[in-house]
């Protein structure tokens, strides 16, 4: 708590007035699909540790507790609030524009939203504004208190850093300055309802069922009001006093929903500390509010009894202090949560990384909020620390850093998972979800875009689910299943099993099952059949080995048999022999519902990108593989002894055998080159395959291009003819489509009309396929096309209420599918690609 200058706000946030609604948000374009209205604010919360979020009116609205769920709901009790007295007159707001709509606390005064839709333009008066920078935010109060009174929110979110990042913790840091030339009297008061237990499933064996939209799904019921011996405790020190709210009946070793959450506050001379320690959070709210708007004070009731049946409880903590004229004060409050354990399905259970630092008992919470109270300034310093040098560029606009920064709110967000650390996994097990509709971790096929924020900003993460899906790889799964898509068309369904051995899967698995060993969660296609799956995982081995410093041998080493025998499996589609795996006709790549025939310029560019990482990657093996007598390079194949003969000769061996696999790649790869050109060049563009005879231009026709040149690999096609295709997809899938206001869509006529009017991929704008082609363009020295696609799809994002839950695809007619989704992280691969 110090006395302190206001507060610094970087010029490039995303920024709206407090409270100010949206005359035509982005609605969802399938009723089955999630859409909770466009008041998202920046989540709160480490990674993997359960996040919360509050919306830009000021209400906490999204739970984000129970690992891989989602809970979109206002908790009114949970709020701040100030009081303000000039000895002549006084005011008391709770901090949200927006009173219960059951009436409960309906002795509380709501803050005004001012009369930004009243009047005219000239006599608007906005309450604030509220200011979103990843992973800080702002609010600032204007034109109701005398006082100048800003909110900084941030969790210790930063680059490089594996402790502080995964923290269940919440900052909030009020500046409170007085410009008048008269005291001042303010109260903050921050109120918390006890939700403990209620974030876990009550249907413990969820039955998993087809979607109308072929998704698989299952039932969530978090526990939401059920407080029964819930309890709220006081506790403090020399420094600091707050609450832990916890449940009496909890016994170690905890389950998931057990635990507590603590708010608390600094101790300081300049100010009163008041509180309440149990109040009714569902009722009129008098217990708090009638003194708290007399005075700013509370009564100091301190009886920490457990709640009965039926009945809620919550806390109330107040700092009361007066400014002289001309004086600031800072004052912190945090927000801890633990609650350690993640359950899939019934009985698996995962403890979260920050246990490695605060112990598994789901009693730390105060230690938490504590380490947070005596730290928060140096986590914010090494947050600027980390954005400052991007923030300072002048090359890249302010619009661009603001989406930049704040489009990783989805690794704080999007159902994230790490886990403790292990002798396997030294730094844990991480993982993401596809979206919160496609509810399945780290699809790799959308990842290929997605993960360049992980790789730059956190790449130990990033290697950990590269090697999650190397240990996949070889598995096997002969559970029968129902393909979705065929029941969206009414067409007989055939059956697949699950996971095939070598096939690469799909995702890591679903939060129902057990993520990282169960995969191929997805039933909508047989991902099995997908063509560029296996050549998503090789391009990314060799990305992120270039990535992290070309130095991990035993990363390459880990992955090794896995390409190895997803190559195979990709090859063996390959029916005419030529080289070139073939599409087959249904749906069978990342673009799910456009079926693609014959060769493909999607998935075969991807082929010839990967059988050229193949080749790159044994020869770093090869080279390597002397003076390692202590470890095999490439480890030992399945089956093969590793007691057999010496050092000598299983290096030998492995040399060998590197050498003829590499020789294998390079006459797949000379075969399928002029292939490829052969078959889909058309003199201007490529074409979308060799058989089905469309003459649309695919906007992501040349991802294997781009991936080549990234991983500075021999091109794939010639640079005249991938500037030539890419310079007639900018203006057919872009300028074309809409006079580009939304971004370019993923498949158009040359003349800019949709092939099929009906069709649902193609005339989509899929924000993070944007983004890909973007870092095409500033690769291929287009860098002025490339901000002008990349702002139109940010304006449509963040103009348009799908900010922090940015969607797969928007259309032209106002809806998006598929909101919080991975691919869109995408926009860090502009920035790898512009330089760093």
């Amino acid at each position: 708590m110090t006395n302190q200058s206001s507060p610094e706000i970087p010029p490039c946030t995303w920024n709206r007035s407090i409270g100010k609604g949206w005359d035509k948000p982005y609605t969802v374009r399938y009723a089955s699909n999630i859409d909770d209205g466009p008041w998202h604010g920046m989540p709160l919360g480490g990674f993997g540790a359960g996040c919360i979020g509050r919306s830009s009116r000021g209400d906490f609205n999204l739970w984000h507790i129970d690992g891989g769920e989602h809970t979109f709901q206002t908790i009114p009790a949970c709020q701040f609030s100030v009081f303000e007295s000039d000895k002549s007159s006084s005011q008391a707001y709770a901090l949200c524009t927006r009173s219960p709509e059951d009436n409960t606390l309906a002795a509380w005064k709501w803050y005004p939203t001012g009369g930004e839709d009243e009047g005219d333009a000239i006599n608007r008066v906005t309450t604030g504004s509220y200011h979103a920078l990843y992973p800080r935010s702002w609010f600032v109060y204007e034109n109701v208190f005398q006082a100048q009174l800003t909110c900084e929110q941030f969790s210790p979110v930063w680059a490089n850093n594996y402790q502080e990042t995964s923290y269940p913790v919440a900052m909030f840091v009020w500046t409170a300055h007085n410009p008048t030339d008269a005291p001042i009297t303010l109260s903050i008061m921050l109120t918390w309802q006890n939700m403990v237990g209620w974030f876990t499933n009550a249907v413990k064996s969820p039955e998993v069922r087809v979607r109308d939209d072929g998704s698989p799904v299952y039932e969530y019921q978090p526990r939401l009001g059920e407080s029964e011996d819930n309890y709220n405790t006081i506790v403090e020190n020399s420094q600091y006093i707050g609450f832990e709210l916890g449940k009496a009946s909890i016994n170690e070793p905890v389950k998931e929903g057990e635990g507590q959450w603590c708010i608390a506050t600094e101790k300081h001379p300049q100010v009163e500390l008041f509180y309440h320690s149990r109040w009714n959070p569902v009722g009129r709210g008098e217990d708090v509010w009638q003194s708290f708007a007399l005075d700013g004070s509370l009564s100091n009731y301190r009886i920490g009894t457990s709640a009965v049946a039926g009945e809620q409880i919550g806390v109330a903590l107040a700092v009361r202090f007066t400014l002289q004229p001309g004086e600031t004060l800072e004052i912190p409050f945090v927000l801890a949560w633990d609650f350690p354990v993640t359950e899939f399905a019934s009985g698996i259970n995962y403890y979260r990384r920050y246990t490695d630092f605060f112990g598994r008992s789901g009693k730390n919470a105060w230690a938490i909020a504590s380490v947070a109270l005596q730290q928060y300034q140096s986590w914010r310093s090494q947050i600027q620390t980390w954005q400052q040098p991007i923030l300072d560029r002048q090359d890249l606009p302010s619009w661009f850093k603001m989406a930049l920064f704040n489009e990783l709110y989805n690794l704080t967000s999007g159902g994230t998972l790490w886990s403790a650390a292990s002798e396997l996994d030294p730094i844990g097990q991480f993982a993401v979800l596809e979206c919160l509709d496609y509810r399945w971790y780290e699809s790799l096929d959308v990842r290929l875009y997605g993960s360049f924020a992980l790789l730059m900003l956190f790449p130990e993460l990033e290697k950990a689910v590269i090697r999650a899906f190397a240990r996949a790889i070889p598995k096997s799964d002969e559970t029968e299943r129902i393909i979705g898509y065929y029941l969206t068309i009414k067409a007989e369904s055939p059956i697949a099993i699950r996971k095939a051995p070598g096939a690469t899967p799909h995702d890591l698995g679903a939060p129902n099952e057990h993520v990282w060993e169960k995969t191929n969660y997805t039933s909508y296609q047989d991902c099995n059949l997908w063509k560029d799956l296996g050549c998503d995982f090789v391009l990314q081995v060799y990305r992120d080995f270039l990535f992290t410093g070309s130095d991990d041998i035993e990363f390459l080493a880990d992955c090794w048999n896995a390409i190895v025998q997803t190559l195979d499996y990709v090859k063996d589609f390959d029916k005419d022999g030529d080289g070139i795996p073939e599409n087959s006709g249904a749906p069978d790549q990342t673009f799910d519902d456009w079926r693609l025939l014959g060769v493909s310029a999607y998935c075969g560019g991807l082929w010839l990108a990967a059988l050229e990482a193949a080749i790159a990657i044994s020869n770093i093996l090869i080279t390597n593989r002397s003076g390692k007598s202590e470890r095999r390079f490439p480890p030992f194949p399945e089956g093969v002894a590793a007691g057999i003969g010496t050092f000598q000769e299983r290096d030998a061996e492995d040399a060998e055998e590197l050498r003829e696999r590499k020789s294998t790649y390079e006459g797949w790869l000379e075969e399928s080159r002029f292939i490829y050109e052969e078959k889909l060049w058309n003199g201007q563009y490529y074409r979308l395959d060799s058989e089905s005879g469309s003459d649309v231009v695919m906007a992501d026709q040349l991802c294997g291009q781009f991936y080549a040149r990234l991983l500075s690999l021999p091109d794939i096609v010639s640079g005249d003819r991938a500037f030539s295709a890419l310079q007639t997809i900018y203006n057919t899938c872009f300028l074309k489509f809409h006079n580009g206001k939304f971004g370019a869509a993923n498949g158009l006529r040359l003349d800019g009309s949709p092939e099929n009017p009906q069709a649902t991929h193609p005339l989509e704008v899929w924000t993070g396929i944007n983004f890909g082609l973007a870092a095409f363009l500033v690769q291929m020295k287009m860098k002025n096309e490339a901000f002008s696609l990349t702002q139109a799809v940010v304006q449509q994002i963040y103009d348009n209420g799908l900010q922090f839950r940015t969607p797969e695809a928007i259309t032209a007619s106002g809806t998006f599918r598929a909101s919080t989704y991975l691919r869109a992280m995408a926009i860090w691969a502009i920035y790898l690609v512009i330089g760093e």
